[in-house]
């Protein structure tokens, strides 16, 4: 399995921030929790040895890439609470690269992968750090609308199928309602991602 490279890399905003120090891109990434280009920057830069690491372990390539993405996930949710020094000395206790070495180690461990045809999800088409930041902005918007849009671009289900397992459920809402709600969620799924990651992954102009 070849090791995949990740067009962001070559973004200006995250290239602008190779030079800091892992420390640096640490402490940014608690102060500044509305950005996501300081997560991205951690990512491009130690991508190769989590997906090294995790290539061996995997029955498949696309089981390979779901862990990949899943252990990331896992990364971005403990990264706020890592700290590399010492509070009282301010000495390096430990490496960032050690401790996504660890992290990586109990993802393969603890998580328990659905079948290859079970998985729906691709690393070609969302990158992990675009997938961490869309799944904080989905637990932002109604929950009516996060099932709907769950639905439409997870399981690629038509409005009329989704109408009919909604009306199923007690809702009573047309394909047409559907439809509405798809453009509807979406627009406020985007509004929910932090500026930097549209203009890095979608190709906004930043501000």
């Amino acid at each position: 399995m070849q090791i995949p490279s990740f067009p962001e890399a070559n973004h200006p905003l995250v290239k602008s921030l190779f030079h800091q120090s892992d420390q640096e891109l640490l402490s940014l990434f608690r102060r500044y929790s509305d950005q996501g280009k300081y997560f991205t920057v951690i990512f491009c830069r130690y991508s190769p040895i989590v997906y090294t690491l995790i290539q061996h372990s995997a029955r498949s390539p696309v089981q390979a890439d779901y862990l990949f993405a899943l252990t990331w996930r896992h990364i971005y949710y403990e990264l706020g609470g890592l700290y590399l020094t010492n509070p009282e000395t301010g000495q390096e206790v430990l490496t960032l690269q050690n401790w996504l070495i660890n992290m990586t180690a109990f993802c393969i461990n603890e998580i328990k992968l659905p079948p290859t045809e079970a998985i729906h999800y691709s690393l070609k088409d969302t990158s992990p750090p675009l997938w961490c930041y869309i799944e904080q902005a989905l637990d932002q918007i109604p929950p009516i609308l996060r099932l709907i849009v769950l639905m439409a671009q997870t399981f690629h289900w038509s409005e009329t199928r989704i109408a009919a397992y909604l009306q199923a459920e007690g809702e009573k809402i047309s394909p047409a309602e559907v439809a509405n709600f798809i453009q509807e969620g979406y627009r406020m799924l985007e509004d929910k991602l932090p500026a930097d990651i549209r203009t890095i992954y979608l190709g906004e102009e930043s501000i």
